[in-house]
């Protein structure tokens, strides 16, 4: 159990992590007990840990609710423009810690839980991770909406309230297996359902043309049900809302069989409406394109639409006679998260063209103003594209909709360009070849006012190469957002020690301001400062030493260095390339053998993601790195100087547990082919060394700390094109590095799965025959740069000053930085540091605070 804070250690940690008063403990003590009596009838007798967590979460979600309504309440006085961000991710990870720190309240709560006779750690561990969403993109949803609110953005999240977020992986005889997360079993202490605003969403039917214009009738009704999250700003009162969808069968669902006597038939159907928001689609970078994913689609568009739409109309300033929806881009921003939520173009449309009567050419003005798109991939396997016999069954009207702002766009094009057939064709929403479809991303861009890209090299290579037409046509509509993390939980939440640290060094303000992390640059030669980073470091390695030991049976030795690869497998990010290094690293220790005493830095490499369930390559790579493991983790030559660990089940939780324990970070996906990347910005944050290619926002974090503080290696974007050109022969570097045709010739021989010799043949046949990633081509200098990494890591006070260059060269990749860019350049709203008065304050405060808010 945590000892009690000295006095030092409470002053130390007073504004982080927030003041312990005396009357702040009392009170959360009493909240907990209560809690624990009138919420959960229990008492300590028969309590379980999982109702001791439950008690703490409703004692600490008390905290919220008064503030939550005031927020509400001040966005209601000050009728701010709203930002509606929609996502059918949201990768939230667990909820108390973060709400703890961002109130303020941590350290109250853990002398309060201590003085209970209970273990913090304990109980947050109780907490099941909301997963979700698959990885970079859900997560960052999660990151922008702590960052609205910390920002005092009236902004609220949308997605989908998945019964069963991302899988679970279990990896058995070193196969990934797949079991689902019913995170919800327990139930959720954070959310607040509320069937008053439930609303139906329509699908199937038919479009009948009369004299009032088209109607969609004889549709399927499903209602969605929506469920709200408070999401705390830091330190600053504001509590936004994340309202998550839940699909709801109508009581009059299918009782047509009623009438034939099938009753019992009639009610088992309704789960089909409410298979909606089931399960979210474990597919990251890859288009699934199946019926009951364009349903969650459009489900969530659909509901979101209404409820936008009702806020709009029941805002403060009010509406005597008909509404107009001429300021309707003034008060509404939405932000479209990848094409998943694309549907929301011709949806709008609908709205005002089939139930508002806007004349078309009204509504597309508005709509174009009103929405704004965020590209994630240029993977062409990654791009949606529906096809038109699923749309014309499944949303009819919206099929229609598309047909004619493909018209009036494609008119546009050929007024501009007559005689260019070629362009007319590359820009059409609707592509021909290999059967009609609808071209999302061309839908979000021609629906759209401004278009990003997630770092500052995709959003060039979506300029110059994948959307270049229509780069070329609207040059002003395409922007660059490098994408970001939030602080408070990826550093005060999971690296506690380095941030105070941080604090004590340069004061608080760079919890907000995360560009004041330059101050540490003055740090650079402190040797007193060297030291205590290290220590950090070397603490954080050591607990979790202990965490991999007892979860994996596998002895670690913490001083070795710790070479950490975490993201999705996919081919891209080139999971093969690290492994190929394992084994190379493998094969040189046989000069252990003949020489003990031969220089070698000893590594844990850990290596961990999940691989989509019906993905075959990327599941035989995590075969091959848990096969490669299993050779050298056995190995007695080897012993503790290389080691190797597949992390299972990587989730939020388990990233705030390696990433600040973390020496080395693999960001090594082929050049062009990473949108951003944002583990390499935690990774940086938290004290690690980057080895990485010049991909993503990897390239940013090198003008940023200067590319001889970071490990880069291999090809350049244009050197991949170059090769593209040549073509790419896999086998001339097979037989010209010794080493390569070593490594590749032992996973082909059976050397690591001597009972099944043939089982990585796929895994070769790929590498020698169609790896559109080129792992060869760049082995040979990713090898050389791990030898450079080597060699610093042997000289730890030079190592902990490029480390601490790092993370003062971190400020830029703050969300709350991204989120300002969005909010001055495309919602056209200004970030505020205005502080809402706590709920014990009168409410005249509030009315002051709005007036003075007005007056800015």
């Amino acid at each position: 159990m945590a000892a009690p804070l000295t006095d030092q250690e409470k002053r130390k940690q007073i504004s982080i992590r927030g003041i312990v008063g005396v009357e702040n403990v009392a009170e959360l003590k009493k909240g907990f007990n209560r809690h624990l009596h009138f919420t959960l009838v229990k008492d300590r007798n028969v309590a379980t840990p999982r109702d001791y967590y439950f008690a703490l979460a409703h004692t600490v979600r008390d905290h919220l609710v008064g503030r939550w309504i005031r927020t509400q309440q001040f966005y209601y006085e000050t009728d701010p423009k709203r930002v509606y961000y929609l996502s059918l991710e949201f990768y939230m990870g667990r909820t108390l810690q973060n709400t703890m720190i961002n109130l303020g309240l941590q350290n109250a709560c853990d002398e309060a839980i201590y003085q209970l006779g209970l273990d913090m750690e304990d109980l947050e561990e109780m907490e099941e991770d909301a997963g979700l969403g698959n990885g970079g993109l859900g997560r960052l949803a999660a990151c922008f909406l702590d960052s609205m609110a910390t920002l005092g953005l009236a902004a609220y999240g949308y997605g989908i309230r998945y019964e069963y977020g991302i899988f679970n992986q279990k990896i058995k005889n070193g196969w990934q297996v797949e079991e689902a997360d019913d995170w919800l079993r327990h139930g959720n202490p954070w959310e607040k359902a509320r069937p008053e605003y439930m609303l139906p969403v329509h699908f199937y039917g038919r479009v009948e043309e009369s004299k009032e214009g088209a109607k969609w009738v004889d549709t399927q009704v499903v209602l969605a049900m929506p469920y709200d999250t408070p999401i705390p700003g830091y330190m600053n009162n504001t509590v936004n809302t994340m309202r998550l969808w839940s699909a709801r069968a109508p009581n009059d669902f299918n009782l047509m069989d009623f009438n034939v006597g099938d009753y019992i038939q009639a009610v088992l159907d309704r789960n089909l409406a409410e298979n909606i928001s089931r399960v979210l689609y474990p597919n990251d970078n890859f288009f699934e394109g199946k019926e009951l994913r364009l349903k969650q689609e459009y489900f969530v568009v659909a509901a979101t639409l209404q409820d936008i739409i009702r806020r709009f109309k029941n805002s403060k300033k009010g509406f005597s006679g008909p509404v107009s929806f001429d300021s309707f881009p003034e008060k509404v921003a939405i932000q479209l998260n990848d094409t998943h939520p694309a549907m929301a173009i011709p949806e709008l449309m609908r709205v005002f063209v089939d139930i508002e009567k806007l004349d078309w050419d009204t509504a597309w003005a508005i709509t174009k103003r009103t929405f704004a798109y965020t590209n994630h991939t240029v993977l062409p396997e990654a791009l949606e594209r529906w096809p038109i016999g699923l749309l014309e069954t499944l949303l009819p009207r919206h099929l229609q909709i598309i047909y004619r702002i493909n018209q009036g766009h494609l008119d546009e094009i050929s007024a501009l360009f007559p005689e260019d057939m070629d362009r007319i064709r590359r820009m059409s929403l609707i592509e021909e070849d290999g059967g009609k479809r609808v071209n999302m991303a061309h839908l979000c861009i021609v629906g759209s006012h401004a278009v990003n890209g997630v770092a500052e090299i995709h959003s060039n290579i979506i300029k110059t190469d994948v959307f270049r037409d229509f780069s070329e046509l609207e040059p002003e509509k395409f922007q660059n957002k490098t994408n970001g993390i939030t602080p408070r939980r990826w550093l005060l939440l999971c690296n506690p020690g380095l941030a105070e640290l941080i604090a004590e060094a340069i004061g608080e303000e760079y919890v907000k301001d995360l560009s004041q992390l330059q101050k540490l640059n003055e740090l650079v030669d402190d040797d007193t400062f060297i030291r205590d980073v290290s220590k950090v470091k070397q603490d954080n390695k050591e607990k979790f030493s202990q965490y991999l030991e007892k979860e994996y049976m596998v002895e670690i030795n913490p001083s070795s260095m710790f070479d950490v690869h975490v993201k999705r497998i996919h081919e891209y990010k080139r999971q093969l390339l690290n492994c190929l290094h394992i084994v190379t690293m493998y094969n040189r220790t046989s000069c252990i053998r003949k020489n003990p005493k031969a220089p070698f830095v000893p590594r844990t490499v850990i290596i961990g993601g999940k691989a989509a369930p019906g993905y075959h390559m990327a599941k035989m790579i995590i075969k091959l790195i848990t096969a490669v493991g299993e050779v050298v983790n056995k190995d007695p030559v080897v012993g503790s100087k290389l080691k190797v660990i597949y992390l299972e089940n990587y989730r939020v939780s388990l990233a705030e547990k390696v990433i600040p324990a973390t020496d080395l970070s693999e960001q090594i996906s082929t050049a062009g082919t990473e949108a951003s990347g944002t583990g390499n910005m935690k990774f940086m944050l938290n004290g690690a060394l980057t080895i990485g290619t010049m991909d993503g926002a990897n390239v940013e974090m090198a003008e940023e700390a200067g590319e001889e503080n970071m490990f880069i290696f291999g090809m350049r974007v244009e050197d991949v094109a170059e090769m593209d050109v040549q073509g790419y022969d896999a086998m001339t570097y097979y037989q010209k590095i010794p080493e390569l045709k070593q490594a590749i010739d032992q996973i082909n021989s059976g050397f690591f799965c001597p009972k099944q010799p043939e089982l990585f043949k796929d895994v070769t046949n790929m590498l020698f025959n169609h790896d559109r990633f080129k792992v060869f081509a760049d082995y040979e200098d990713y090898i050389t740069c791990q030898e450079k990494v080597n060699e610093l890591y042997q000289n730890p006070r030079e190592w902990t000053k490029m480390v601490i260059k790092n993370i003062a060269a971190s400020g830029k990749f703050s969300s709350d930085r991204t989120i300002t860019d969005y909010a001055t350049e495309v919602w056209g709203v200004e970030p505020t540091d205005l502080k809402i008065p706590p709920p014990n304050e009168p409410r005249e405060a509030l009315d002051e605070t709005a007036r003075a808010l007005r007056e800015k």
